[in-house]
């Protein structure tokens, strides 16, 4: 989605390196045994060396876990098999390192540098258990796992992000499909009608189908188009409209003199003004139709107010409004949270109002 604005980059070589280099440094370190080894004692080489064995058992580990005890266990719901996995490479790593310490003679070095002038022997510890040892590689069992469930985490995120935004192009090409063979098919209803019984008329009529039809073969292949152009649209359509309305049908369009030009999702408008004229026109009774446009910085308001008879009330809602059910759909696509729409059925007055206030970027 928007991508997530934080990743963990832990995939990264140098980031890995760093974060090693961290981690040895803090649990290896600063212990308790290099604690006491500032106090001018000076420790065995062979620490230092079960040390390293001890820090590369423990990057084995962690990519063990991470690598395939996690991906093949845990993703996989197999949780008590993965419990038991990580238990087992925890007490396995124990008495390993037990051996390599009696390998080392650590135990009598490391007695003979903290109790320099003792003659007594060092004493046994448990010849397996180490309490350290264990809750060291627990949290880095721990880390291991929890690193792989957040990359795991942001890449479903990632993921469903991607299939989310190739469903909205998707379905925004089939309503932008659905809308325009609706548009055409009205138009080239009324230019029909007009062949017989004005042929100038009809001529001017597809003229001015001919520069929307430019307008919607070109800009709506696009994902945005200029407002200045949507206007101009809007202007052609209602030309082409007024060709075929008597004197009974007053039709008023106001827009900005001077627009402040941004970007818009193309035929958005369109619908609204189709609306209007499909059920705001009788040809018995007087009738009015406005269009009204405003802008103020990045806000554009549109209006659309035509009068309705009892036989042509018609929603937005409604099942033969495909163009209106459709443009909505595009706006909760392509600009959630960014606009309100108002649709008004007022009995009493026999209008039918459409309020759509847009914030363009």
């Amino acid at each position: 989605m928007p991508p997530l604005s934080l990743r963990l980059s832990f995939r990264s070589p140098l980031i890995q390196a760093l974060v090693w280099v961290v981690m040895g440094l803090f649990f290896l370190l600063f212990q308790p045994l290099s604690w006491q080894a500032s106090l001018q004692i000076s420790l065995p080489s062979e620490f230092w060396i079960r040390q390293a064995i001890l820090f590369s058992f423990l990057v084995g580990i962690f990519y063990l876990n991470s690598e395939l005890l996690v991906p093949r266990l845990l993703f996989h719901n197999q949780i008590g098999l993965f419990i038991l996995m990580v238990l087992l490479v925890v007490f396995i790593l124990m008495p390993v390192m037990k051996t390599i310490e009696g390998w080392l003679n650590l135990p009598e070095l490391m007695h003979k540098a903290f109790h320099p002038d003792s003659d007594e022997p060092a004493r046994r510890s448990n010849p397996w258990f180490d309490f350290f040892l264990f809750l060291l590689s627990l949290l880095v069992l721990g880390v291991s796992t929890s690193v792989k469930v957040v990359q795991k985490w942001q890449e479903d995120v990632q993921l469903r992000q991607n299939l989310e935004q190739q469903k909205i192009s998707s379905e925004l090409s089939f309503l932008k499909a659905q809308i325009n063979p609706h548009f055409f098919f009205n138009t080239l209803n009324n230019i029909y009608a007009l062949t017989l019984s004005d042929i100038d008329t009809a001529r001017q009529a597809l003229h001015n189908l001919s520069r929307m039809m430019r307008y919607v073969l070109y800009e709506t292949r696009k994902d945005v188009t200029f407002l200045s152009q949507e206007i101009a649209f809007l202007q052609d359509y209602i030309k082409l409209m007024q060709l075929r309305l008597t004197d009974k049908v007053k039709v008023t369009f106001r827009h900005p003199a001077s627009l402040n030009d941004m970007s818009i999702a193309p035929m958005m408008f369109l619908p609204f003004v189709e609306n209007a004229f499909k059920h705001g026109v009788s040809a018995q009774s007087s009738s009015c139709i406005l269009i009204n446009i405003e802008q103020k910085g990045n806000s554009i308001h549109l209006e659309v107010k035509n009068t309705i008879f009892n036989n042509n009330s018609v929603l937005l809602e409604e099942s033969n409004g495909i163009g209106l059910t459709n443009t909505k759909r595009r706006l909760d696509l392509l600009y959630p949270g960014k606009y309100t729409l108002q649709v008004d059925e007022q009995a009493p007055e026999n209008t039918f109002q459409v309020n759509l206030k847009m914030q363009l970027s």
